[in-house]
């Protein structure tokens, strides 16, 4: 109790849309990324559904769905089983597309169609992000990345 108050027990907190775990170590949990994803794809592919072509289909996933997906791995620790959960989710997507496909036939598509691996992906934003808090003008952000 705090002030008189109950304080309630959580075991995620949002913040800045990102759900913070708890945890021994700092871990992010990326399941509403995963729900928003399937809804914004959904209501993309609803819109456009046969009627579009795949080129067109996949702007709008790479443009509209994928930084929903991918919103806060720039920041935040992702394993392994965050990143394979996340292209599960991706290649969900696809399957709705195309239908049932071997794993690497999911891989070329996304090679034709210039979208990268979820792993890649993370890759890039992580080292923009870098990039970016590096050349920050803010004084703590300095201070920390020289500490790095």
């Amino acid at each position: 109790m705090v002030c008189g108050l109950t304080v309630n027990w959580a075991t995620s907190a949002r913040y800045v849309g990102v759900y913070l775990e708890s945890s021994s170590t700092f871990q992010c949990s990326f399941q509403s990324n995963k729900a928003e994803f399937y809804k914004a794809f959904n209501c993309v592919f609803g819109k456009t559904g046969r009627v579009a072509s795949e080129e067109v289909i996949f702007a709008l996933i790479k443009s509209k769905c994928l930084p929903i997906l991918l919103y806060g791995t720039e920041a935040c620790p992702v394993n392994s089983a965050a990143r394979h959960s996340l292209q599960f989710a991706l290649n969900r997507a696809l399957f709705k597309i195309f239908g049932a496909l071997s794993k690497d036939t999911y891989q070329d598509i996304c090679k034709y169609f210039g979208i990268w691996t979820v792993e890649e992906q993370i890759s890039a934003r992580k080292s923009k992000f870098n990039l970016r808090y590096c050349a920050s003008e803010n004084a703590v952000c300095r201070t920390i990345s020289k500490v790095r």
